[in-house]
This record gives C-alpha cells, sequence and structure tokens, in this order.
C-alpha cells in the first residue's frame, strides 16, 4: 500500500510535467489523506483545471480525487460577456461533426455553462461539452443533456458489455458485476485505478439504448499491489 506522501509527490510531478500545466504547476495545492487527493489553487482556462483533474487520476494509489481549483480568467486579456461566449459555444457546436446543435440548448451564466436537451448516444453528449471546454471564458460545463430513451432487451445489453468487458485489455472483468434494468446500467466491484473505473463506464455507456450508467466501482489500491 502506497503512503499518502508517495502519493502526493507523485501528483505533484505528474502535474508539473502536464504540458498544459507547466507554467502554472506551482500555484495548484496538493494534499493527500487516506488516498483521497484535493487539488487547491487557481488556474487561467477550465481546461488547465481539467488537465490537472486527470493528471491527479493517472497517479497509481489515488481513490479520489476533490477538485477545488477556481477558474480566475487571463489576467492580460479582457474577459469575454456571456453573450459573446454562448455565441462562441454555438459556433463551436455547429462546427462539429458528431454534434446536432438544433439538440442542445445552451445557458451561460457568469462563464458556467449549463447544456440540456436529447441527444441519442452518449458520444453526442460528451462531445459537445469536450467541443466547448477550450472556448475563452468558460469556467466550468454542467452537462444536463440527456440520452433520449428507447426499448432495449436488458439480458442482451448485460451480455454485451460482459463481452466488451473481456476484450478491454485494461478492464479485468472478473472483478465487475454488471446489472441492467430498462435503460439504466449499474456497475459493481473493485478495479485497481481511475483509469479502469472510466474504461468501465465507458464500455457501459456505448452500449445502444443505455441512458443512464451507476458507476459503484471501487477503487482497491490492493489490487494493483498484489500484481
Amino acid at each position: 500500500m502506497r503512503t499518502d506522501d508517495e502519493i502526493r509527490n507523485d501528483v505533484i510531478e505528474e502535474v508539473r510535467l502536464e504540458p498544459q500545466l507547466a507554467d502554472i504547476a506551482p500555484r495548484i495545492g496538493v494534499t493527500v489523506k487516506d488516498e483521497v487527493v484535493t487539488l487547491s489553487g487557481v488556474v487561467d482556462h477550465y481546461t488547465q483545471k481539467l488537465a490537472a483533474e486527470k493528471a491527479a487520476q493517472r497517479v497509481k494509489g489515488v481513490k479520489v480525487v476533490a477538485v477545488d481549483i477556481e477558474v480566475k480568467g487571463d489576467a492580460v486579456s479582457i474577459e469575454p460577456t456571456d453573450a459573446e461566449i454562448g455565441e462562441a459555444i454555438r459556433n463551436a457546436l455547429a462546427w462539429h461533426s458528431a454534434v446536432n446543435q438544433d439538440q442542445i440548448e445552451i445557458v451561460v451564466d457568469n462563464g458556467w455553462v449549463e447544456l440540456e436537451g436529447a441527444v441519442n448516444w452518449d458520444y453526442e453528449r460528451k462531445a459537445a461539452e469536450k467541443a466547448i471546454q477550450n472556448i475563452r471564458g468558460v469556467k466550468g460545463v454542467v452537462n444536463k443533456v440527456r440520452i433520449k430513451a428507447k426499448e432495449v432487451d436488458a439480458s442482451e445489453i448485460k451480455s454485451k458489455i460482459g463481452k466488451a468487458f473481456y476484450r478491454h485489455a485494461s478492464v479485468d472483468a472478473d472483478n465487475i458485476s454488471v446489472e441492467v434494468h430498462q435503460n439504466m446500467v449499474t456497475l459493481k466491484g473493485k478495479v485497481s485505478s481511475w483509469v479502469e473505473r472510466e474504461e468501465a463506464e465507458d464500455v457501459a455507456w456505448s452500449m445502444p439504448g443505455v441512458t443512464q450508467v451507476v458507476n459503484n466501482l471501487v477503487i482497491d489500491t490492493q489490487i494493483y499491489a498484489g500484481q
């Protein structure tokens, strides 16, 4: 089992080596208690906040990442208004091949963006969110876009997810149980890392007709330690 100090040192190094954070790494504080990482500080752009979170999640032994980083904006340039941010978002979605902008509603309040609407697939919802992360002035994104429900065969979905887990090198199917109720998939069990946890969830979301995924997978660092 890794100590909190070891995890903290690795998170700091991972943040420092992240290209987006190279110049601002000293602004990001890192504390670790019982394998739970808390990131604090101030960054210029929303993508930097996301990059710091991803950097921490990559470190072995991390169970949870809490992000208390504030997006202040670039002090050198004038920040765009909410109306300008909204217009930039509409343009970004209009040019995105995986997004139908007519299905998505946008609300911008003090730099915080809320997306609503309904799409057919989870990848469309994620694509809409990712398309706006680099827009200047965005401080955060709340993605409320839902997946349109359609009739599914629960047993077939469960079987497909299980087979997909066995195909994926980063997922240990033997440690994960799958429950399917109507259009909702619930994942239970233990995984060795954030990467494995997210990969398992992505597999569940990739199934046609799935409108909700409840990820109850627990990161167990002892799985990693035993390898």
